[in-house]
């Protein structure tokens, strides 16, 4: 399982012009579903998503976590982090979670991170969505376990 996090001062998913999720400060989670992923991996990625020290504390240095500073999630499927991109010149899905499985494990991911109290919007998983975001820094990291 991979999320790509953005550390963003706002951001917001769009679909078919309905805005479904908006956060101001905090993630902006990207999240990749892979073949193997299961709910022990969600919960891994999810205690270091949200324990992931990137915010600057009084002393400007990043040391805060997304709870520390009363950040949100705003979480948004995204296969193709799952892709294989070593070979060619287009990029293979082959290991990426069929559909449905990604579907549960995100649906997943998104439902214990609201149990563990930090605000949580989303995407809709595998609709056409349009992401806007104020990159805070920028700040941006890959977490994959």
């Amino acid at each position: 399982m991979i999320a790509l996090i953005q550390r963003v001062s706002e951001a917001s998913v769009t679909v078919e012009g309905e805005v479904t999720g908006a956060i101001g400060q905090g993630l902006l989670v990207l999240l990749g579903v892979e073949q193997g992923d299961d709910e022990a991996k969600a919960d891994k990625l999810l205690h270091k998503v949200s324990g992931y020290r990137i915010f600057s504390d009084e002393q400007g240095k990043m040391n805060l976590n997304v709870g520390q500073v009363g950040g949100s999630l705003l979480v948004v499927s995204q296969f193709t982090l799952a892709a294989y991109t070593q070979k060619g010149m287009r990029p293979s899905f082959s290991g990426g979670a069929h559909p449905s499985e990604a579907e549960r494990l995100y649906d997943y991911f998104v439902a214990r991170a609201r149990e563990g109290g930090v605000p949580t919007e989303t995407g809709r998983f595998a609709a056409d969505m349009k992401v806007r975001l104020l990159n805070d820094g920028p700040v941006t990291f890959w977490l994959q376990v």
